[in-house]
């Protein structure tokens, strides 16, 4: 292979010479020319342009635009004032922000939501790594006290029982909300069995005590008629 150079930006020659056995021939020559256009970099000098823009943009230098096919009226423009017309023209122009889209992120947590994504084989880290038992006891200790305010002040309990079932819930008797309103319902369910059982008694207390009455006074008339 023969490379011959003119110099920069002249013509690049190339001569091939290949040796191809063949029956009858003993030397092929293949002869291949082309021209290597010369590289100007069009933007090396446009350095001031682009800090002037990035001034008057109030932006950073790479959010510059430059209009690649007005680059010789680009290069002209020496003052912000120049670069403001170019910006006007739409020759010099600030680039929008570059966005990441939260559409696929919003969509997984979307699908996590509803159970996806979540097995054993996505997990790292221990269950009290991932939600701490102190959290979750927490989280049902606050909701359980603030039922019970609710319910006392509502008058569906009274302060007693408010005080006997925080008490409870403190000492992790209750594991839901149901557990504890079942509780309460059955709380109130025997005091009201109790009074009922209370004024059936003394209904009967005082039935007795009429009749003894009544029989004392039968009694006594039957004694008073006799004399």
């Amino acid at each position: 292979v023969v490379m011959s150079d003119g110099g920069l930006g002249g013509e690049l020659w190339v001569s091939i010479w290949l040796a191809v056995p063949c029956a009858n021939f003993y030397l092929l020559l293949v002869e291949n020319s082309f021209r290597q256009a010369p590289l100007i970099h069009t933007m090396a000098g446009l350095k001031l342009q682009k800090r002037l823009a990035a001034s008057v943009l109030k932006c950073g230098k790479r959010k510059v635009w430059l209009d690649p096919s007005e680059m010789t009226n680009i290069g002209l423009a020496n003052s912000r004032q120049n670069i403001r017309k170019l910006a006007k023209d739409g020759l010099v122009i600030k680039k929008p922000p570059i966005m990441h889209s939260r559409a696929r992120v919003l969509a997984r947590n979307e699908a996590k939501s509803k159970g996806r994504h979540t097995g054993v084989g996505k997990r790292k880290g221990t269950a009290n790594a991932r939600l701490p038992f102190k959290v979750i006891w927490m989280r049902r200790t606050r909701v359980l006290r603030r039922m019970l305010v609710k319910y006392r002040e509502t008058k569906k309990i009274d302060k007693h029982s408010y005080h006997e079932l925080y008490l409870q819930a403190k000492g992790n008797s209750f594991k839901t909300k149901r557990h504890l309103m079942e509780n309460i319902h059955r709380l109130k369910a025997e005091k009201n069995k109790e009074q009922q059982l209370k004024e059936l008694a003394a209904s009967r207390k005082a039935r007795a005590q009429a009749l003894r009455t009544k029989k004392a006074e039968k009694a006594a008339a039957k004694l008073a008629g006799g004399k």
